[in-house]
């Protein structure tokens, strides 16, 4: 038996003032979006903005359901609507901003499991790394260089 460590490694920014500029316009997209949310059940507010190989912005809100699985994260409907109009474009940058109507989210939020795996698809996909930034409503932004860095122990299609 080997014990063995793992290490992950991020940048964590003071604000969204200090980002380099295409991530602050990413995450001013991302915030822009996020007003567009359907979330009358939690109350949480998702926007996610996605930089395309091509230049193109792709932008996504959560959409809720009252049958909670039959809704969608933010960082999913950016994703799928890319991959379905752009489908051989690399996704290259991905921002994500969360606020809450109950209270003030002043921490960075990172993306669910869920929203996890179907990033990892598509950095497998595109045999490429998807920089990720994400925040709260206002305060840090953290910045990981790729999922693998959110979830390293991935699994992807090599498995099946």
């Amino acid at each position: 038996m080997k014990k063995l460590k793992l290490v992950t490694n991020y940048t964590e920014y003071d604000g969204i003032d200090v980002l380099p500029p295409i991530a602050k316009d990413l995450m001013l997209a991302a915030m822009d979006v996020r007003k567009d949310a359907y979330a009358p059940y939690s109350r949480f507010l998702v926007g996610a903005a996605l930089l395309l190989e091509n230049g193109e912005i792709v932008k996504g809100s959560n959409q809720e359901n009252a049958s909670y699985p039959s809704g969608l994260c933010a960082e999913r409907v950016a994703i799928y609507y890319a991959g379905a109009k752009y489908p051989n474009v690399a996704i290259k940058m991905l921002a994500i901003t969360v606020a809450s109507k109950n209270h003030v989210v002043d921490r960075p939020a990172a993306p669910c499991g869920a929203c996890r795996q179907s990033i990892a698809e598509y950095e497998t996909k595109q045999n490429d790394n998807i920089e990720i930034f994400f925040m709260g409503e206002k305060g840090k932004v953290i910045h990981t260089t790729s999922l693998k860095a959110l979830l390293p122990f991935g699994f992807d299609g090599s498995y099946l």
